[in-house]
């Protein structure tokens, strides 16, 4: 069911969970703070969780739409699940903030992002996607969340030299480092997922996730195909917020997930033969680590190097993704 916009509409608060209460209560403690001078309604969709996150959601978030997938259907349809259920809001929706439970809102952070949205930028688009400052879990680190668009000549920079080192520049690398990147209001090709404002424009022009991705690169889709229709993704660093973090950097089987997403991307947007020159380039960073004994990078050479592996569907995870969500 298409989504309803409306200038007058409250922000949606779109959160997706899968056996997420343990991070749950505090997230919603946070919520007031971090939405302060906004107009919000919160949206839950759990993909079939194990433990008691509904239950945690129905005692202390009473009046929250929860939306049970009754499958671990994974994170994009998650999003479109929660979009689908503000179809029958009368008011519209303004504006959706898409969530992790693990993150902590600092106060006033969504009025900023709202904010931002509708700005027009130099060449005739305007932000259609507002991120903010994220910090590690001490409050203090920032994380890097700014990305450059894949490119074949990044993924072989970040094999040659690592993702951070390349990051440095613009042509070699797809994570943004430099630390004024992150003091000033950045625009980027996409940005990490784990909290993001996207415009009720947006919303109309792009409509839903694309569900091929179960984990993993559907943040990166969304915010291409955003800025293919003129509709960029930019940092504001006067919102703030803590991301607890997630463990793709541990996990054999989400990391090979990321991995095989980044290729999978790659090739539909850009055809089997540029896709295979980056295939090419992330089999070079992944089997370098594989051979320092990097556990998930063995997993990821394997998988990379199977064409079954390749072709099909990602599927559910075996254990909570990124932290249950992201």
């Amino acid at each position: 069911m298409p989504v309803k916009t409306s200038a007058t509409g409250p922000v949606a608060v779109l959160v997706v969970t899968w056996n997420s209460a343990a991070v749950l209560p505090e997230f919603l403690a946070s919520l007031p703070a971090g939405m302060d001078g906004v107009d919000w309604r919160l949206v839950v969709a759990d993909n079939d969780s194990a433990d008691d996150t509904v239950a945690v959601l129905r005692a202390l978030a009473p009046d929250a739409t929860v939306v049970q997938t009754g499958r671990n259907a994974g994170y994009a349809a998650g999003i479109n699940a929660a979009l689908d259920a503000t179809a029958g809001w009368e008011t519209g929706v303004r504006a959706a903030l898409i969530s992790n439970p693990d993150v902590r809102m600092r106060r006033g952070c969504a009025q900023t992002l709202l904010a931002a949205l509708g700005t027009p930028l130099p060449g005739g688009d305007r932000v259609g996607i507002s991120v903010p400052l994220l910090y590690e879990e001490d409050g203090a680190t920032v994380v890097h969340s700014l990305r450059r668009a894949p490119t074949v000549a990044r993924a072989f920079g970040e094999a040659m030299i690592g993702n951070r080192r390349a990051g440095r520049f613009p042509a070699l690398g797809e994570l943004v480092t430099d630390p004024a990147a992150y003091t000033g209001r950045t625009r980027a090709d996409w940005a990490a997922g784990a909290l993001m404002m996207l415009s009720g424009e947006l919303l109309d022009a792009c409509g839903p996730w694309d569900e091929f991705y179960f984990l993993y690169s559907e943040e990166t889709e969304y915010c291409l195909r955003a800025g293919d229709r003129g509709f960029a993704t930019r940092l504001e660093p006067a919102a703030a917020a803590v991301h607890l973090g997630g463990d793709s950097k541990v996990s054999s089987f989400l990391w090979t997930l990321l991995v095989l997403n980044r290729v999978r991307l790659h090739r539909r947007r850009h055809g089997r033969l540029p896709a295979v020159a980056f295939w090419a380039a992330v089999l070079l960073r992944e089997s370098s680590r594989a051979l320092i004994g990097k556990a998930p990078s063995r997993a990821a050479v394997g998988a990379l190097l199977s064409p079954a592996k390749l072709r099909e569907r990602p599927g559910p995870a075996p254990a909570a993704p990124r932290s249950a969500t992201a």
